[in-house]
């Protein structure tokens, strides 16, 4: 029995050992706080663990999972594929396209979604002071169909007769203005345009108050998507886009550091 423990202990002391490296360069906590412009709110809770680099620790990069709720009122989505907005002059946070032409927009009264990311972050510390920028990067995002007001001069989509043998057209307009549309599923960073579904990213500094309690402000940029149910048989699209820029504040609650 003697011999049994001594072997366990030893086991577990080597462990220990073969650990103790890696386990002095990793640091991890939780950031639980929220993002605010005027008439959007995203209250968030990230978890990450990042490793530290070199011998002073001055670096660091790792992960983070993120859980955030979105909460707009009276929003502008505009067309969201880039085969179709490539070619344009550029796009503003704030009062979205900079040339409209053959973008499509749906205004929505009050959109509310809920997605779960998981990313990437980099940081730089100095002194009591942290630095960094964070990513999402492929993750789903879950919220309640709205009805939102389809602005379009030319798109159509199809209706499909009571037998279902055959179908018609019709404009985005009159009483078909109003379009039946929810969050999209799937987020993934493919940069730009290109980005699907709901994803975040952000700079911050973060200041060290006590051991166990940290103060972090940043901005966030957070863009959210929504499909239509009833696709835009021209263009062949049903995706739309909303980006917004947030001022953002938050406490950390590290595990280890």
């Amino acid at each position: 029995m003697k011999q049994a423990i001594s072997a366990l202990l030893t086991l577990l002391s080597l462990h220990s050992l073969a650990q103790s490296p890696v386990s002095a360069r990793l640091s991890s906590g939780y950031d639980v706080g929220m993002a605010y412009s005027k008439n959007n709110y995203n209250p968030s809770a990230t978890y990450y663990q990042l490793i530290n680099i070199g011998e002073r620790k001055i670096v660091s990069l790792g992960w983070t999972a993120r859980l955030g709720a979105f909460y707009g009122d009276n929003l502008n989505y505009y067309t969201a594929p880039a085969r179709l907005t490539r070619g344009k002059s550029g796009f503003n946070a704030l009062s979205g396209p900079l040339v409209t032409d053959n973008i499509d927009t749906i205004r929505y009264d009050y959109v509310t979604m809920t997605s779960f990311n998981v990313g990437f972050r980099a940081q730089i510390k100095l002194g009591l002071v942290e630095l960094g920028v964070s990513a999402d990067l492929l993750g789903l995002t879950f919220g309640k169909s709205r009805m939102g007001r389809y602005k379009s001069s030319t798109g159509q989509f199809a209706v499909r007769s009571v037998t279902g043998a055959d179908s018609t057209t019709a404009y985005f307009q009159g009483a078909n203005t109003f379009q039946k549309s929810r969050p999209g599923f799937l987020n993934v960073r493919l940069l730009g345009d290109n980005d699907i579904g709901t994803l975040s990213t952000e700079v911050y500094a973060r200041a060290h108050i006590a051991q166990r309690f940290s103060v972090k402000l940043g901005y966030q940029w957070l863009t959210t998507e929504m499909t239509v149910t009833n696709r835009d048989v021209i263009a062949d699209n049903n995706r739309f886009r909303n980006r917004v820029g947030m001022a953002y504040l938050a406490v950390t609650f590290p595990v280890f550091q």
